[in-house]
């Protein structure tokens, strides 16, 4: 089948032979197509192959509006926000006395930054602006200016009341829940599964964004289509990549996150500072590809530290801000008037925003300067707000467009015009923009299995991790069997496996620790995609815990048949391999509610390692339960190790009429037992006349029975003992469920 390749009218070289040239004007931004648009053309083109046509010569699409029908004109958005008012508090520092506090020790605020009485600081100081669909509009300032907070207000990641002034979408607030669905946002650090290819992030995305009604083949042509407009086309079949393995470059990287964020072509996208530890050539191709986003009828809004003078001249609009105040908004081109006006002109050598931006950082040093500045933006932006030098695809919309659509109509017509806005219907009879869009693309059962797909897939690649489990529950097994080989049933071969199976449970918690980076490490993958409705939480914990159960089912299997024959123990084979799962289903549940809660990896190992030793302090093995304190049994029965130790020793120990300890051995382990063997048979005669019991050297003194008895095993049965094991992997699932929904809100405060 042919390529699809997304080219500009500039571009004076002919596709490849096999590929489909897709021209895409640069000056026509209103008249672009959007990818739906570009999908059925292929898909007509698909259909011409089958007919007959060569494969081998390329095939150019005429898309630019030139000939046939004209793609109706861009649906107008505007995102409209005004006062936008952010401020945090300021934790006061300890006031040291007057006579230990060094002269000068308590400076004065840095001129320009506001502090309350209330000790609050201001982030974001009534801003106010437009961006609208066909343009980008940069947010710009120093660090610490506030633009990653103005994004996150604009994007909806700001807590309920912690945020003043409003935010509307042609005129109407948007709920939040249409936010999810209509935008996307891309944040500045590269989230994404390290061993999956380009093609393959980028098919998942859309397993996940599109809705389940689109064909598979569709979601492909989609998927190909999005690989050229973002000119990942060599590094499609390459694996992302990370510190221990080679992959893609750092450009391509970020163009494959901004991807996964626009494979259901978002009505808005919000990216942080995208082009950040990029060189400058592949910056500028984040950038255009930004702008090929925008022309397709998006609403695109970013923050960016410094753009280089290429870059500049693909922005739209522009918003320098100081200290949270707005300095200048308006298109790039007004730059050297603005600063003209203000008295400060741009040399004809120096970049606009370097410039822009030295000029901010000398009056955030001096008093008043940064205040001076804003109120003079104010002043100028009222005067030449009638005079504003807009780009072409701007003025059509402003002349062609004073309709003024409600946000419910705009949706329904950019719906129509192909947008796939996550299974949208255009429909008219609903009485809110909301009821238009379903919450989530696809149902749960889709979620899960595309979620397990996609992490067997990452993990297959990785078969070191799992090599290294393997090894080292066959190494302890190994251990463990030429230790303890062949225990016999002697009073010491009691004591023995009784220490085995202590130590064997918690062995089986304790190796279940390599589970806690794993989460750890997809946890910002997991907020990003839940917090626009990717998919459902919930979907993500079935498949988390269905995708660890086959590598638990191989180590439990490994481990139970490396120990149970060697260190030669009775009972069931069966049930000793399904509490050792049971235990590592428990531990690795465990392990990962824990990752939910803990931000690093070596303090959940230290939480780890000190909670599985008073799990097995308090088990049963080291004290009975009927010696520990009445105000310490309370953590016996919350002890992960006691229940799957209480199993074993039931399941060794259950057979009645095996004896373990005859005649002359209970003497064994007492000052007795060096006396000659004719003596303790002496011994056992006397005691027998003394307690009317006829004791022999052969007699049974101790049954498996009195064993489970002496070591307090006599609350639940074994089976019991499995279910209340297996209870507890559910239990701590379901808290790790409620931490990640606490913790996944991934709002400001």
């Amino acid at each position: 089948m042919a390529r699809v390749v997304a080219l500009e009218t500039s571009s004076p070289s002919p596709p490849p032979a096999g590929e489909v040239a897709v021209d895409m004007p640069r000056a026509a931004a209103c008249d672009s197509p959007t990818l739906a648009e570009l999908l059925k053309s292929v898909s007509d083109l698909s259909r011409n192959e089958a007919a007959g046509d060569d494969d081998d010569a390329p095939v150019t699409l005429d898309i630019s509006g030139g000939g046939g029908v004209n793609p109706p004109p861009s649906v107008p958005f505007v995102l409209a926000f005004t006062n936008l008012t952010y401020r945090v508090k300021v934790r006061r520092k300890l006031a040291l006395p007057g006579f230990l506090r060094r002269r000068g020790s308590a400076p004065d605020p840095v001129f320009g930054e506001t502090l309350s009485p209330q000790h609050t600081k201001t982030i974001l100081d009534e801003v106010s602006g437009e961006a609208r669909d066909g343009e980008i509009m940069a947010v710009m300032g120093a660090s610490g200016s506030g633009k990653s907070t103005l994004i996150d207000a604009l994007a909806n990641r700001m807590a309920k009341g912690s945020l003043k002034g409003t935010a509307t979408l042609n005129g109407e607030p948007i709920e939040s829940r249409l936010m999810k669905v209509i935008s996307a946002y891309v944040m500045q650090d590269d989230l994404l599964f390290p061993m999956l290819t380009v093609e393959e992030t980028l098919m998942f995305a859309a397993e996940f964004r599109l809705p389940r009604a689109l064909s598979n083949s569709k979601k492909k042509l989609r998927v190909q289509t999005l690989i050229d407009q973002l000119g990942l086309r060599n590094a499609a079949k390459t694996v992302i990549g990370d510190e221990g393995h080679r992959g893609v470059s750092g450009g391509e990287r970020r163009r494959v996150s901004i991807g996964t964020d626009i494979i259901h072509d978002p009505i808005l996208l919000f990216l942080d500072e995208p082009t950040s530890g990029l060189d400058s050539t592949s910056a500028f191709m984040v950038v255009k590809v930004l702008q090929r986003i925008a022309r397709s009828g998006s609403v695109v809004i970013m923050s960016i530290h410094q753009p280089s003078y290429r870059i500049l001249g693909l922005l739209d609009q522009m918003i320098f801000l100081s200290r949270g105040k707005t300095v200048y908004s308006g298109p790039p081109s007004n730059l050297p008037v603005f600063f003209s006006d203000f008295g400060h002109p741009i040399p004809d050598t120096d970049n606009w925003t370097e410039f822009a931006l030295d000029l901010i950082r000398q009056l955030e040093g001096s008093p008043g300067g940064i205040k001076s500045m804003a109120e003079f933006n104010k002043s100028w932006q009222s005067l030449k707000k009638g005079n504003l030098s807009n780009t072409l695809c701007a003025s059509e919309t402003n002349t062609t467009t004073t309709t003024n659509l409600s946000l419910k109509e705009a949706i329904s017509a950019s719906i129509s015009r192909g947008k796939l806005v996550s299974g949208a219907t255009a429909t008219t009879n609903n009485s809110s923009p909301t009821a238009m869009v379903p919450s989530y693309a696809n149902p749960p059962w889709v979620e899960l299995a595309v979620l397990s797909r996609r992490s067997f897939t990452n993990s297959w690649r990785m078969p070191e991790l799992f090599g290294v489990r393997v090894a080292v529950v066959m190494v302890t097994g190994f251990i463990l069997a030429t230790i303890f080989w062949r225990l016999d049933d002697s009073p010491k071969g009691i004591q023995e496996r009784l220490g085995f199976f202590a130590f064997a449970m918690s062995t089986t918690f304790y190796t279940c620790a390599d589970a806690l980076p794993v989460f750890l490490q997809e946890r910002y993958i997991f907020m990003r995609e839940t917090a626009y409705n990717a998919y459902r939480r919930s979907s993500y914990l079935l498949a988390h815990a269905l995708t660890s159960l086959p590598a638990l089912l191989l180590v439990s299997l490994a481990f139970a048949a490396a120990t149970f024959w060697a260190v030669g123990l009775d009972g069931s084979f069966l049930f000793y391999f399904l509490i050792i799962f049971a235990s590592f289903w428990a531990g690795s549940s465990f392990v990962t509610f824990l990752s939910g809660v803990v931000p690093h990896v070596m303090l959940g190992y230290i939480i780890v390692v000190a909670i599985i030793a008073y799990f097995l302090l308090f088990s049963g093995f080291f004290i009975n339960r009927d010696r520990i304190p009445a105000y310490w049994i309370w953590f016996h029965y919350i002890s992960l190790v006691k229940y799957p130790y209480e199993a074993v020793l039931q399941n060794e120990f259950e057979k009645g009429a095996k004896c373990f300890v005859r005649g002359v051995q209970i003497f064994d382990g007492t000052p007795l037992a060096a006396v000659p063997e004719a003596m303790k048979v002496n011994l056992l005669a006397s005691m027998s006349g003394t307690l009317g019991v006829d004791i022999t050297s052969s007699s049974c003194v101790t049954t498996g029975a009195d064993i489970l008895r002496q070591q307090g095993v006599t609350d639940l049965s074994k089976w019991n003992c499995l279910w209340v094991t297996v209870g507890w992997g559910f239990f701590f699932h379901f808290l790790f469920y409620v931490a990640v929904l606490i913790g996944s809100k991934n709002k400001r405060r």
